[in-house]
C-alpha cells in the first residue's frame, strides 16, 4: 500500500460543499435566535452588584478566636499548599507576657500576593487551625502594584465585641 493510498478519506466521510453551507446557515441561524430572544445577561455594574455563589472564593482572610486571639499559629502549610507560591509566613514565639494566639508559635509575618494568587483554595485546605478562609469579597482592584500585597493587618477580621462572658465579669 502507497502513501498516498492511506491518508485519502473515505468517499462517505466527505462533506460536499453544499452540506457545509448547510451547516454554516444552520448556525448563525441558531446564534442569531438566541441573541434576538434570550436573556440579558449583561449587569450594569457598578450600579448593579454580582451575587457570588455561596462556595464562590473570594479575598482570604484570617480569623480569630471568639476570646480575640489569632487562630493562625505559623505552621506555613497554606504557604506549602499554594501552588502559586503567593504566601509568606514567617513564625514568630508566644510568650506568657505577649500572647498573639493560642499555640507556642504565632505568624509574625503572613503576607498574601494577591495578583499572584489563583484563588484555588488549596490554603483553605490545608490550614489545621480553620485560620485562613476566604470571603465573597470580589471587587479587589487597585491602582497599583503595592496595594495587592495584602500583610497580616490587611487580611485579619476585626476584633471580636468584648462581652461580660469573655471578660469574665
Amino acid at each position: 500500500m502507497s502513501l498516498q493510498q492511506e491518508f485519502v478519506s473515505p468517499t462517505s466521510r466527505r462533506t460536499t460543499l453544499m452540506g457545509k453551507v448547510k451547516a454554516l446557515v444552520t448556525g448563525l441561524l441558531n446564534t442569531a435566535g438566541e441573541a434576538l430572544q434570550g436573556e440579558r445577561v449583561t449587569q450594569m455594574y457598578p450600579e448593579e452588584h454580582y451575587d457570588p455563589y455561596p462556595r464562590w472564593r473570594g479575598r482570604h482572610v484570617l480569623r480569630r478566636h471568639e476570646n480575640g486571639l489569632e487562630k493562625c499559629v505559623g505552621c506555613a502549610l497554606c504557604a506549602a499548599a499554594c501552588p502559586a507560591h503567593c504566601i509568606r509566613v514567617i513564625a514568630g514565639e508566644n510568650t506568657d507576657t505577649h500572647r498573639i494566639s493560642e499555640g507556642e508559635r504565632y505568624a509574625e509575618v503572613y503576607e498574601i500576593h494577591m495578583l499572584r494568587c489563583i484563588f484555588c483554595g488549596y490554603c483553605v485546605e490545608a490550614c489545621p487551625t480553620e485560620a485562613l478562609g476566604m470571603t465573597g469579597e470580589y471587587e479587589l482592584a487597585s491602582f497599583s502594584r503595592e496595594a495587592q500585597l495584602y500583610g497580616k493587618e490587611r487580611l485579619l477580621e476585626a476584633t471580636p465585641a468584648n462581652t461580660a462572658e469573655m471578660t469574665g465579669s
